[in-house]
């Protein structure tokens, strides 16, 4: 298990980084620009992905303060894409140091609206890793209304074929 959330992990990083390097190639117009999505925004729906990688990571991490970035952070639109990136290296190093008796373990933890939860970590790894996928297709068909960005193929088996050929 833990070699599969691994590359899951891998992946993330890597596919992040390709949306990210497509976005910071727009005038902050195309960034801002109202669209038909759950966010109606790149810097919104990028915000809210950054966001919850990162409280996911904080919870993993059992942080004594859970901060929901997207309510604090005030920088910049590329601050905000190296902060999504800090949190998606934050749940590589996580795993590292993981097995499969602590990915199975059990988490205990509160949502936004603070009703308890408790999730193996293992399902909470694979739930972040999926909702950064879901918006990161979003972030591709509003890449594609800009008309102006270059699209990257952010399929996982894009992503598998490059490691073998590496490995």
């Amino acid at each position: 298990m833990k070699e599969l959330l691994m590359q899951y992990a891998n992946y993330n990083i890597w596919a992040n980084n390709l949306v990210i390097e497509s976005m910071l190639q727009l005038p902050l117009n195309k960034i801002d620009k109202l669209m038909t999505s759950s966010f109606p925004t790149i810097r919104a729906t990028v915000s809210h992905t950054w966001s919850a990688e990162d409280i996911w990571l904080q919870r993993l991490m059992k942080s004594e303060t859970i901060l929901w970035a997207e309510s604090i952070f005030k920088g910049s639109f590329e601050d905000a894409c190296i902060n999504w990136q800090l949190s998606s290296k934050g749940l590589e190093r996580f795993m590292n140091v993981q097995n499969d008796g602590s990915l199975n373990s059990i988490l205990n933890y509160p949502d936004r609206q603070n009703q308890p939860h408790e999730t193996p970590v293992y399902q909470i790894l694979l739930h972040v890793f999926n909702h950064s996928t879901y918006h990161r297709g979003q972030l591709i068909t509003m890449l594609r209304q800009t008309m102006e960005a270059k699209i990257p193929q952010t399929d996982f088996i894009v992503f598998a074929r490059l490691q073998n050929q590496a490995g």
